[in-house]
């Protein structure tokens, strides 16, 4: 008989609840789970294929061993020995440094992924770390940082509240959101505007987004941070800035219409080929606003100026009023997240603090660009990384220079990849551990509840037994923690959470801040529920967060320390929320719905367990005091990297454009190109096309489906050619993650309709310098028509 079973979707950031038909261990259908507290029923393609991808014959299900030039099956133990052999040899011939770890996109997607890197860089001691987000998001990290302090602390759209969207470089109804979790992205769009709101895009493609748009802009690419800037500069010189008590809380306001001065909507206006009065117009909007946010996202981030593009979104959100605000950007609060603090001043945040070794690229949030993970292998000397830890990566597809990087890595002493595949990078492994597929694994969102528009908190244990032979994704990190230390054979895996779960009991109890200022470390952690390590750390996690039950020590919170509870914003909350209780937890008795409050009833694994659908924990409050950490303990609105940077950006406004520019494109159905291997997500409009605009097919004497040669810094590829008017003119369109055409790699389905990989356009060299971000948009390309 066909069973049902929950389970959290991990296949984008909307993280949608799935209700998931089983058949003995087979997934034979998934669907929307309606009881969801924060999905509601929602769908896209890519969760209805749940059982397509978890069945994938291609998916691994042994390790592999590079044995005599080859990969081949082993045993766990076998794989995990020859890294444990391998690995600490390394480091003790030629230091830390010679081993690089380098993380992927489908990594936050995990528990594992969010659980265990942290503990790898630790054992190994290494530097040399690179993730997706110098392909991605890394501007809106570094822009955090410098302006809040915390370069995690990335306010978020109140889209269910506000009354103006102005979304840049974003196509939600495609990508289903990023850095704004929302489950129904279209929907809630919809929704905005059937209130009476505005819904306004800026975005060279005509996108489904943009079709909803009661205003769609189409700029030329790479110019989000001078439109930003002219929007900035109208605001201040109309007097139509409207701070409010953010002005007591901020610094830099004085100072800021003098570095925007240049800025004007006449000055930027042909560099952006729009109208002055388009800028000028757009502007007022945005002043007049009842509320109003502004959200930017990868076509805005992954720019030549994509740092200052993404703290001019903020600017406008403090100019307006409209930061940590109902119905503008506010701060989630995650359940699993750190215990709140008392307001204040803090560290602050700090760019560069070392720099690669071949190029000198400073890091950002301990990270250094992923463009430069080829020369660090390439160049010989001192620090050479020699050896490799890929996670859920394949930046041979994503990062630029391709090529180059392939020919790299397959000079590495050792690599290994934690990959379900035998794709394009992994191929290149001396070990590849393969994590079971997503039914037989737990997941809660650690990462993306950081970025919801909804405090809530769900869990789902596995859907399905893990199958015999197979090892849980958790275990595989705990092992190679233990591995790459030296230690593997001479303790058990679940030492390895163990020893953070005494580590953090014993850094709360000798916090004389903390509630368990004083307990028993060991006392506590007995107290821990759950099956294995993983399950005790998120339980930890829980009582310990906002909304934590603190082990029945004292009672349960009543709001964040240093939340702004007074005013029309707090107002505008209540007025929204009178469901709520005041802890912010959604009461009564409906499933899913959790009764949380005073007494020590708060937020524990076993609680959360007794609701399968999730618990809802309110919208989103004001929470400003409790999230700035900059060492003034105010928002810096115009820190010494930023206005060193704007220079550049003034210099943007005489720049020559370039005759034909290359933007990316997202499809519902595709995620980077870790989805191309399910044929229910193939085929049809996902297809790696060219995108012209029929005047430029015109000129260029382009005919729809016929070939061109696109050439561009890094090299050339040829590209069949899709003649759209979606597409500005002097703009064209080629996908980001595909290429899946490499000797060696086991994607059956990917490699019969392979597609061309548009990194390969790219050498590297173009980076948004503060933040390390390849710059993937907007970059100058030359068309080529082909017999």
């Amino acid at each position: 008989m066909p069973r049902t079973a929950l389970r959290i979707c991990p296949l984008c950031e909307a993280t949608c609840g799935l209700t998931l038909t089983i058949e003995g261990t087979a997934v034979t259908g998934a669907r929307g789970d309606r009881e969801d507290v924060f999905s509601r029923g929602f769908i896209c393609p890519k969760g209805a294929a749940f059982g397509a991808l978890d069945a994938d014959p291609d998916r691994l299900r042994n390790p592999l061993v590079r044995r005599d030039g080859r990969l081949r099956e082993a045993t766990w133990e076998e794989a995990f020995e020859a890294i444990a052999s391998a690995v600490p040899a390394l480091v003790r011939e030629y230091g830390a440094q010679s081993v690089g770890v380098v993380l992927g996109n489908p990594n936050v997607h995990t528990m594992a992924g969010n659980l265990y890197p942290p503990l790898l860089l630790k054992a190994l001691g290494t530097r040399n770390f690179f993730t997706a987000s110098t392909l991605d998001q890394m501007p809106k990290h570094v822009s955090s940082g410098l302006l809040f302090g915390d370069p995690f602390a990335i306010p978020v759209p109140d889209l269910d509240r506000t009354d103006f969207l102005l979304l840049l470089g974003a196509n939600p109804v495609e990508s289903n959101g990023s850095l704004c979790t929302a489950p129904d992205f279209p929907g809630r769009l919809k929704a905005l505007r059937a209130r009476g709101g505005t819904l306004v895009v800026v975005d060279p493609r005509r996108t489904r987004t943009a079709k909803l748009a009661d205003l769609h802009l189409a700029p030329r690419p790479g110019s989000d941070a001078l439109l930003l800037a002219a929007l900035a500069h109208t605001l201040l010189a109309e007097g139509l800035a409207s701070p409010g008590a953010l002005a007591e809380r901020t610094e830099g306001l004085g100072e800021l219409a003098d570095a925007l001065a240049r800025f004007t909507p006449e000055a930027v206006a042909p560099a952006c080929d729009l109208t002055a009065a388009e800028i000028r117009d757009l502007a007022r909007a945005l002043a007049a606003a009842p509320t109003a946010a502004v959200y930017g996202r990868i076509g805005s981030c992954t720019v030549e100026h994509g740092t200052l593009a993404s703290w001019l979104v903020d600017v406008l959100n403090v100019l307006t009023g409209n930061l940590d605000r109902p119905g503008g950007v506010l701060f989630p609060l995650p359940a699993a997240g750190p215990r709140p603090r008392p307001a204040g001043p803090g560290k602050g945040f700090t760019l560069g603090r070392w720099l690669s070794r071949v190029s000198g690229h400073p890091e950002a949030k301990s990270e250094l660009p992923i463009a430069a993970l080829a020369e660090e292998i390439e160049t010989a000397g001192e620090g050479r990384i020699r050896a490799l830890v890929a996670i859920a990566a394949n930046p041979v597809l994503s990062a630029p220079d391709g090529r180059r990087l392939d020919a790299a890595l397959s000079g590495l002493d050792f690599m290994v990849s934690i990959d379900p595949y035998l794709n394009e990078t992994s191929r290149h492994a001396h070990v590849v551990l393969p994590p079971p597929p997503p039914s037989q694994s737990a997941h809660h969102d650690f990462a993306f509840n950081g970025f919801a528009i909804r405090n809530q908190v769900r869990y789902s244990r596995p859907a399905v037994p893990l199958e015999a032979g197979r090892l849980d994704e958790c275990e595989i990190h705990a092992r190679l923690v233990l591995a790459v230390s030296g230690r593997y054979g001479s303790a058990d895996p679940s030492a390895v959470d163990e020893m953070v779960i005494h580590g953090v009991l014993a850094k709360e109890t000798a916090d004389p801040h903390s509630p368990l200022h004083g307990q028993d470390p060991a006392h506590l952690a007995g107290l821990l529920t759950g099956e294995n390590g993983p399950e005790r750390r998120l339980d930890l996690m829980l009582r310990l967060g906002p909304y934590g039950d603190r082990f029945g020590v004292g009672s349960a919170p009543q709001g964040e320390p240093g939340e702004v509870q007074g005013g029309a914003a707090a107002a505008a909350a209540a007025a929204d929320t009178d469901t709520d209780t005041g802890t912010g937890m959604r009461t009564g008795t409906g499933t899913g719905e959790y009764a949380g409050g005073g007494g020590g009833e708060g937020l524990s694994l076993e609680r959360l367990l007794a609701h399968p659908h999730g618990i809802d924990l309110g919208p989103l409050r004001p929470r400003l005091s409790g999230v700035l950490r900059t060492r003034s303990g105010r928002i810096e609105l115009l820190p010494d990297p930023i206005a060193a940077e704007l220079p550049r950006l003034t210099a943007a406004l005489a720049d020559r454009p370039a005759t034909l520019v290359l933007v990316g494109r997202r499809h519902l159905r595709s995620n980077n190109s870790w989805l191309h291997n399910v044929p229910a997500l193939t085929g049809g409009s996902n297809r790696c096309t060219l995108q012209v605009h029929p005047e430029d097919a015109g000129r260029l004497g382009l005919t729809e489906g016929g070939l061109a040669r696109i050439t561009a810094d890094g090299g050339s590829l040829e590209v069949p050619v899709e003649v759209t008017d979606t597409v500005r003119t002097g703009v064209v369109s080629l996908p980001h993650g595909w290429g899946h055409d490499r000797d060696g790699a086991r994607l059956s389905v990917a490699s019969a309709a392979p597609g061309a990989n548009v990194n390969q356009l790219l050498d590297g060299s173009r980076l948004d310098p503060l933040s390390g971000t390849a710059v993937l948009n907007g970059f100058p390309v030359e068309l080529t028509p082909l017999p």
